[in-house]
């Protein structure tokens, strides 16, 4: 996965997941549904979409089917935005994460068995 991923294709993603394989149609009405979206913006987006590869059509029916699994997007998500914001240091992603007043005591025991657990 090296392009990245827009909101807008990401939600699209989120609904074509749990649904796969779907027809275009049925995914078009389940936005208009759940995002509001138009079956004009839903397909405009399936088709980038397929164009960088995340996601394969197949005949008949129009039929969407992921080429990338969620934890692949987000990996790849999480690597970008350590780059981008923290100069690609993980160190310094979990410090400011540490220095985030709203984590909980138990959050924080979870982030500390993660790290043990490695």
């Amino acid at each position: 996965m090296q392009t990245k991923i827009f909101d807008s294709e990401y939600k699209l993603l989120e609904l074509l997941w749990p649904r796969e394989p779907v027809s275009a149609k049925t995914l078009s009405l389940v936005a208009a549904q759940e995002i509001g979206w138009n079956k004009n913006t839903t397909y405009t987006i399936l088709k980038k979409l397929v164009e960088k590869g995340y996601v394969r059509r197949d005949e008949p029916g129009f039929l969407c089917t992921s080429l990338v699994s969620r934890d692949e997007v987000r990996r790849t998500e999480a690597k970008g935005l350590i780059d981008r914001l923290f100069g690609g240091s993980r160190k310094l992603l979990f410090s400011a994460l540490l220095e985030d007043e709203t984590l909980t005591p138990e959050e924080i025991d979870q982030l500390r068995q993660m790290i043990d657990g490695r």
